[in-house]
C-alpha cells in the first residue's frame, strides 16, 4: 500500500505547487490591472491568457456592484479552500497509507 501512499502524497504536492503558482499569477495580474500595462507585452498577454478564463465568468456573475473588481479575491479564496481541504486530504491519505 505504500505505493498508493506515495502516489497520493506526490499528487498532493504537485497540486499544492500548481495552485500556489496560479494564485501568484492571479495576484500579479490583479496588480498589473492597476497600472494599465502595455497590452502587447508578452508577459502581460500570458498572464491575462491564463487568468482570464477563470476570472471572466466570475466577473460576469457578480458584476461590479461595489465599484471594484473582487473576482481575484474570490478566486484566491477558492484556491485556498482547495489547498486546505483537497490537498491536505490527499497528503493525509498518503501519510496514512505508508
Amino acid at each position: 500500500m505504500f505505493i498508493f501512499g506515495n502516489f497520493f502524497t506526490a499528487i498532493g504536492y504537485i497540486l499544492n505547487t500548481v495552485l500556489t503558482v496560479y494564485m501568484w499569477a492571479i495576484i500579479i495580474s490583479a496588480l498589473l490591472s492597476w497600472v494599465n500595462p502595455d497590452p502587447y507585452n508578452p508577459i502581460v498577454r500570458f498572464l491575462y491568457s491564463i487568468t482570464e478564463p477563470v476570472l471572466g465568468p466570475i466577473r460576469r456573475r457578480i458584476g461590479f456592484s461595489i465599484g471594484m473588481d473582487i473576482s481575484p479575491m474570490i478566486v484566491i479564496l477558492i484556491i485556498l479552500f482547495i489547498k486546505h481541504f483537497i490537498v491536505a486530504s490527499l497528503l493525509d491519505m498518503g501519510a496514512r497509507m505508508r
